[in-house]
């Protein structure tokens, strides 16, 4: 009764604080990457996006120019676009300026104050669609989204970039089926996706030489200082990503560089020297693993398209009627 008649502000502090604690008394010390994307982390990101090293944004810009007609046809007339983890949506616009008979768009994120400045200009941008911003944890369970999706309307998912990477298998095959639950039978679900390729190519995306990752990843403890009362030494703390062949995942971390001790909110956690927190981890599916995993989430893959590189594929998901095992 309590929680629920606190503000969302303080509930999604509370949960922040939960979770930082949680993370940092475990072995080995981890911190939910969904943390990273506060109004700074969101900026940052944008930031990465621009490097020279991160092939990712380019890659997928590419394949929505190239099938952006054929997506806006598959979306259909009248639909709603759920899109999660939106961010700026700007690789969303390419879709948007096609979409021309779309009748909703729903961004959903988790920087409330971040994605409502994105839908204002996205609602100066596109004066007839109707845009409803919802500003929550996407990874988590969802409440009803009744009020933001009219009944009656075909819905279309859409995550497009590959941020599906950032969840260990079982908790990506979780909200592919939310994503599922969302769209309905007559709704479709299009997901962005990393292939496998070369390491060197994949360390550098995440290792990029102007040094914007390493700045986005100690961002996240400097938001622990700025929101949970944290003391982090943040320059002891260096930023680390490695390819892991056998899992098909990159690594994030930070890592100490002494042996310290660190505070957050009055608790106390003893750091050795070279002890690394893990920040983030980025699977790269094939597209047959990954269409065998969206068919355990109750979607069934009807086309994959790529990028003129072959770099990252997007997948176009059917909702089967009955779910799977």
């Amino acid at each position: 009764m309590l929680e629920s008649a606190m503000s969302p502000s303080k509930l999604s502090m509370r949960a922040f604080a939960a979770d930082v604690v949680r993370g940092l008394a475990q072995t080995p010390k981890e911190l939910p990457c969904k943390y990273f994307y506060d109004k700074r982390g969101s900026l940052l990101f944008d930031e990465i996006c621009k490097t020279a090293d991160y092939y990712l944004t380019r890659a997928e810009t590419s394949l929505l120019e190239i099938h952006r007609g054929a997506l806006v046809k598959a979306i259909g007339a009248g639909a709603t676009l759920v899109e999660f983890g939106s961010g700026s949506s700007h690789k969303t616009r390419l879709i948007l300026d096609r979409a021309t008979e779309l009748a909703r768009y729903v961004p959903i994120d988790i920087s409330a104050r971040h994605l409502e400045e994105t839908a204002q200009a996205l609602r100066a941008r596109y004066p007839r669609l109707d845009v409803r911003p919802l500003a929550l944890d996407y990874a988590a369970p969802l409440p009803s989204l009744d009020g933001v999706l009219s009944a009656g309307r075909r819905r279309v998912v859409f995550f497009p970039g590959s941020s599906i990477g950032n969840f260990e298998p079982a908790g990506a095959r979780r909200l592919l089926a939310e994503m599922a639950k969302v769209a309905g039978a007559e709704g479709l679900v299009i997901v962005g996706v990393d292939v496998p390729k070369d390491a060197p190519v994949i360390e550098r995306a995440y290792n990029d030489r102007e040094g914007v990752t390493a700045r986005f990843n100690r961002n996240l403890l400097e938001r622990i200082n700025r929101e949970l009362a944290g003391d982090f030494d943040v320059k002891r703390f260096v930023h680390r990503a490695e390819w892991q062949a056998e899992p098909c995942r990159v690594e994030m971390q930070l890592v100490s560089e002494v042996a310290q001790r660190v505070t957050v909110g009055g608790r106390a956690f003893e750091f050795g020297a070279g002890e690394a927190i893990v920040t983030e981890h980025c699977y790269k599916w094939s597209p047959d693993r990954f269409a065998a995993l969206a068919e355990r989430a109750a979607l069934r893959s009807e086309e994959v398209l790529f990028d003129e590189r072959g770099l990252v594929s997007m997948h176009i998901l059917r909702p089967r009627a009955r779910a799977g095992s």
